[in-house]
């Protein structure tokens, strides 16, 4: 049960007290916490306790909404040098250094294998072999598997996309490279269940 108080309040004293009489009546014996919880809830009109406490806890959410969320600026002079490592028609000529370009390389790497697909270890190696220069598919396979952006099984014969949401400047790199001429169409960044 939740330890924060819960304002409680009736229209009518009196209706609250023949409610808790007459269920006091009906039941013989003594009365746990619980028990006396869903009496009073009932007497001011809810179902049980459990509907009481939804219902405030709606009413809360109502009345003071979360702040919204902060907007998250793009560093376009970022986005360009990070752009570097992709050639005229966006595959990948070279793997960054910095870790923080790395992870967004993954990410454009990551809109171009279609969601909600199973692929084998050959199939992801030779999506991600199309994609760039260097001619090491299973870095790129085991980096997206390491930051969350793809799952494979511990056998490593299936490998699925992770849908969720790319950050800002990820997402600008992509809209960046897919104005080239000849550029792949990205897959459909999908929004997350829930």
């Amino acid at each position: 049960m939740s330890k924060n108080a819960m304002p409680f309040q009736v229209a009518d004293i009196s209706s609250l007290a023949r409610s808790l009489k007459q269920q006091l009546s009906d039941q013989p014996g003594s009365f746990g916490h619980v028990s006396l919880l869903n009496m009073l809830a009932r007497g001011a009109g809810y179902r049980n306790f459990q509907h009481f406490r939804a219902q405030m806890a709606a009413h809360d959410k109502l009345e003071n909404p979360a702040p919204p969320a902060p907007v998250v600026e793009v560093d376009y002079a970022r986005v360009r040098r990070i752009a570097r490592h992709f050639d005229a028609k966006g595959l990948l000529v070279r793997w960054p250094p910095k870790f923080n370009e790395q992870q967004v390389v993954l990410w454009v790497l990551w809109s171009r294998i279609p969601a909600r697909q199973s692929f084998t270890e050959r199939q992801i190696s030779d999506r991600l072999r199309a994609e760039h220069h260097f001619g090491d598919p299973a870095l790129l396979r085991r980096e997206m598997v390491e930051q969350g952006l793809m799952s494979r099984t511990l056998d490593c014969r299936d490998y699925r996309r992770l849908e969720r949401q790319p950050p800002p400047d990820a997402l600008a790199l992509m809209r960046f490279l897919s104005k080239r001429p000849g550029m792949p169409v990205f897959a459909p960044v999908e929004q997350p269940a829930g």
